[in-house]
């Protein structure tokens, strides 16, 4: 019962702050606020992907050239910077991924 609790809580919390977003829509942030907000998704995604790259194990650091998740998340910058095109980067960084787990022979059979 009190998982459920806490789950009903966070939604309720959830849904009040995205709901007030509506329910006040004469309230402006500041240019400051919303320049900062330009940032959020990045750092949020990066936040989520940086330590997978850096320990796909989720228990030690994975700083080398068999770290099949590293290779192909820099490679997947390195298309992001060249091409500046969503679908290129996913595709291109999916698809070295996968070669590389490939060649390593890390890809469950």
């Amino acid at each position: 019962m009190e998982t459920w609790l806490l789950i009903f809580g966070m939604a309720l919390i959830t849904f009040a702050i995205r709901y007030s977003l509506f329910a006040f829509p004469e309230l402006r942030f500041p240019p400051l606020v919303r320049q900062g907000l330009h940032y959020v998704p990045t750092a949020v995604l990066s936040a989520i992907v940086i330590p997978a790259m850096l320990m796909p194990d989720g228990q030690q650091w994975a700083l080398n050239l068999s770290n099949a998740y590293l290779l192909g998340g820099l490679a997947t910058i390195v298309i992001a910077a060249l091409t500046r095109h969503l679908l290129a980067t996913i595709g291109g960084g999916l698809l070295v991924f996968f070669v590389l787990r490939g060649l390593m022979g890390q890809l469950p059979l």
